[in-house]
């Protein structure tokens, strides 16, 4: 999915996201969605365009990929989260829903993945 817009849709990027892990189980849909949203937030607050976001389900063991990509080469930082913030969250839940996580440098810019555990859908 290309973010070409100056402002996250978030409901565009959520259902996009649904359609393509139809067959996923319920709450690990949830979880992923909740880690694009934050990967996709993040291009729009800290990131350049053009950015695109990529999501790949494999079967064995049932794992969900999601690659964020943007134009800035500055990686991403977890910052402590604290009780009294109303942001600097999104990098933490990244990192307690992920099995892992991690930011690959590139000639124009960076990708940042995160590899989702997930069940089939009975």
């Amino acid at each position: 999915m290309e973010l070409a817009s100056t402002a996250p849709d978030t409901a565009k990027i959520r259902r996009w996201a649904q359609s393509i892990l139809s067959n996923v189980r319920e709450d690990d849909v949830l979880d992923v969605l909740l880690v694009i949203t934050e990967l996709a937030s993040n291009i729009f607050d800290h990131a350049r365009l053009p950015a695109r976001l990529k999501l790949h389900r494999s079967d064995e063991p049932c794992t969900v990929s999601i690659v964020a990509e943007d134009a800035s080469p500055v990686p991403p930082q977890m910052q402590p989260s604290r009780p009294d913030s109303v942001r600097g969250r999104g990098l933490v839940i990244v990192n307690r829903l992920a099995k892992q996580w991690g930011v690959a440098q590139r000639n124009a810019g960076k990708a940042v993945w995160a590899v989702i555990p997930c069940a089939a859908a009975t």
